[in-house]
């Protein structure tokens, strides 16, 4: 960008609000009267207000016509002494919105003939396209201002291929961008990349999900999945690895996709596979990152390609990945982050319309709700259809089958049901969900998509943090222990996260509907769970730590909601006691899949907790009225919690089920709430594979989960 030297200021704040700053020392030879000048005509402006914002002189000035956009402004004092007319506050007013809304195709839209280039500038007095090509003549086209700040061209020919960026002449500086649109780019996201639609088809499309409950999600980072030395996949730390079927430890164990398959979960989160910065991905192993720093929204990410270099390559990679997952059953989330970009000032949205797509405060500074320099202006109308437009290409081109929306209170409650009414027209049982935390960005708190507006938001889920603290103890407190830590303070808590956190006594609900609860005890974020007990119960044996942890697990598993597991968790994931490892090393970050061999029992006690899950839609009820109606509380003690599922005909193969969850150490004999005689599935010690009958009392020896049921046949599950 080029710098200029102005004696004064003038910016556009509203259609035809005009703002003259002038430096106090020149207050008496820069004055009004004020004009304002175009290359064909000029007019007065009136002064409506005068004010001094210490060195500088303020004047609101009144045009009696609307500005112009797409020309080059002049504002003349009466000195003669002139400036050029800069945007301002208007690229933030509805009246600018409303004029320049655009629902149209944007990007490059390739065919065999001809490219047409579009890029949405309304503020921009002109713009042009510049084509390279690593064997041709690079060519730059200038583009026409069309309706609504559209600026557009189309070249002629085959660009299969070219690389373009876009310039944009914006407050009379020249900034080249990659295009916000951009389908593919260059390593390192330098450039935008013109490539024919690919060959791939979805054709053998599964079928749309049934009820978010029924979902159990395994959140995953690409990298850390396979880079492991034990990981038994060749293409480590790539979107190929995925594709490797029945991989296996040294020790025989299944490793990568064969044991996720084995595992018995629906549906594989992936860290953020869209285009960001951290890593160069020409030496993708000197840096590591989980993916929250994105440039450019609708391009994969070159680190995880074979090839970073080949723009084709990642796509063709990515897409493999995800229709095998397809082919094993197995749908896809992608973790989308909508809520801010890497650096504000460089990205493509603030070179294209400076201002518009980012939030500001009362002082005109940019806002920093999510912590890190800017957050998302996504009440503006283009920055909606932006976001809507990327979960559509992301369906349509990738098949992609959830979105977990990182941050997701940054955002407002219209976009997230307009990006929700496209993406479910598109794909009937896409999961959607998200962090609703209420961060400190300018929006109203009734218009943040948080989970205290939950109910606004019917169908879209949220992470649970009030379970999963009650279960391990405060996330935000080293040393805060849960109910599964030994604390028996948050039982209640846990009593109503498993009952689907819907309205449990004189606990208000948390969410309207169990499917809108994702329910979870650890992710990517923060300590690991076993990490965390290292810092509680340092003097416990890693035996009971083992224990606690299986409890926690269960707890989730068993609950009505959205389960969510975080790879590697079922194998007690360690990150060596980092609590925020976005860019720590692969030795902390990755899954250790010695770890798989070693704590394969309990890696099988996970996987049949997911198969009981799968297999008894008791665990999984639609409705906070079918929970009512099929859920007690028996028992409610510090260190015990038992509940009955009930009056299951129609409902479940088994009549009824009781789940005990025990905290302690110690022995307990809990009585049978009725005459009948259960059948005792699981005990402290595992799952069984014979069920025994049990009268009148149950044996709790111990830490862990006891589950009974009851019902006309023999049957179980594997």
């Amino acid at each position: 960008m080029v710098s200029i030297r102005r004696s004064f200021e003038a910016y556009v704040d509203d259609m035809n609000i005009i703002t003259v700053l002038i430096p106090a020392e020149q207050k008496e030879i820069i004055k009004p009267p004020f004009r304002l000048e175009t290359e064909t005509t000029d007019f007065p402006l009136a002064v409506r207000e005068e004010c001094r914002l210490e060195a500088t002189y303020k004047y609101v000035c009144v045009s009696d016509r609307p500005v112009t956009f797409g020309k080059i402004h002049a504002v003349r004092a009466s000195s003669g002494d002139k400036t050029d007319l800069q945007i301002g506050a208007v690229i933030r007013m509805d009246t600018f919105d409303d004029s320049f809304y655009y629902d149209g195709e944007l990007g490059a839209v390739y065919t065999a003939d001809y490219t047409e280039f579009k890029v949405w500038a309304p503020a921009a007095t002109s713009a042009a396209v510049k084509l390279s090509h690593p064997n041709k003549r690079g060519r730059i086209f200038q583009m026409i201002r069309m309706d609504k700040g559209v600026y557009t061209v189309t070249v002629n020919g085959d660009l299969h291929g070219y690389e373009y960026v876009f310039c944009i002449c914006n407050n009379s500086v020249w900034a080249e961008t990659v295009d916000p649109y951009a389908k593919a780019v260059t390593v390192n996201g330098e450039k935008g990349v013109v490539l024919r639609p690919d060959q791939m088809k979805w054709a053998d499309k599964l079928k749309p999900f049934s009820n978010p409950v029924d979902a159990v999600i395994y959140e995953m980072h690409i990298r850390d999945f396979s880079i492991h030395e034990n990981s038994g996949m060749k293409n480590k730390g790539k979107y190929l690895a995925l594709t490797e079927t029945d991989t296996q430890t040294t020790n025989g164990c299944s490793s990568g996709l064969a044991y996720i398959k084995e595992l018995g979960i629906t549906h594989v989160e992936l860290l953020p596979v869209n285009d960001f910065a951290g890593v160069n991905e020409e030496k993708p192993l000197d840096a590591y990152n989980w993916g929250y720093n994105p440039l450019h929204f609708f391009a994969p990410e070159g680190s995880y390609a074979s090839n970073p270099h080949d723009p084709q390559t990642r796509k063709t990679e990515l897409k493999q990945m995800i229709k095998t997952l397809h082919q094993h059953g197995l749908r896809v989330i992608l973790d989308v982050v909508f809520n801010h970009v890497y650096e504000r000032e460089n990205s493509p949205f603030e070179k294209t319309v400076p201002g518009y797509f980012f939030r500001h405060d009362e002082f005109g500074m940019p806002s920093n709700g999510t912590g890190v320099g800017n957050d998302i202006a996504s009440e503006r109308r283009m920055a909606r259809k932006f976001i809507a437009d990327c979960v559509i290409y992301w369906i349509e081109e990738y098949d992609a089958d959830g979105f977990r929306f990182d941050l997701l209170g940054i955002l407002d409650i219209d976009t997230v049901l307009y990006m929700k009414e496209k993406a479910t027209a598109v794909k009937p049982g896409i999961l959607l969900f998200g962090e609703g935390w209420d961060l400190a960005t300018p929006l109203p708190h009734e218009q943040k998509a948080t989970l205290a507006n939950v109910t606004k938001m019917p169908g879209i889920g949220f992470f649970n943090d009030m379970f999963r603290d009650a279960v391990k103890g405060n996330t935000f407190h080293l040393t805060a222990a849960g109910f599964a830590l030994g604390s028996g303070e948050a039982a209640g808590n846990v009593m109503h996260g498993i009952a689907g956190s819907s309205g449990w006594k004189a606990l208000a609900p948390i969410v309207p509907e169990p499917s809108q609860s994702i329910n979870y005890v650890e992710s990517h974020d923060n300590h690991t769970f076993w990490d965390k007990m290292g810092f509680v119960l340092s003097q416990e044996t890693d035996s009971r730590k083992r224990s606690r942890q299986r409890l926690a697990a269960a707890i989730i598993l068993l609950a009505q909601g959205v389960p969510f597991i975080h790879s590697g968790q079922e194998f007690f994931r360690t990150k060596q006691g980092v609590e925020n490892s976005y860019q720590s090393s692969d030795s902390i970050n990755q899954l250790d899949w010695d770890r798989r061999e070693t704590f394969k029992e309990d890696v099988d006690y996970i996987r049949r907790l997911i198969s009981l899950r799968r297999t008894h839609p008791a665990f999984r009820l639609n409705s906070a009225a079918d929970i009512q109606s099929h859920l007690e509380c028996v028992t409610l003690k510090e260190h015990l919690i038992a509940y009955r599922l009930y009056d299951l005909n129609g409902i479940d193969e088994w009549e009824d089920i009781i789940v005990i969850h025990h905290a302690s150490p110690d022995f307990v004999e809990w009585k049978l709430p009725n005459d009948k005689t259960y059948r005792l599935l699981c005990d402290t010690s595992g799952l069984h594979h014979d069920p025994k009958e049990i009268k009148k009392a149950v044996a709790v020896n111990g830490i862990g989960t006891v589950i009974l049921y009851l019902a006309s046949d023999l049957k179980s599950f594997a």
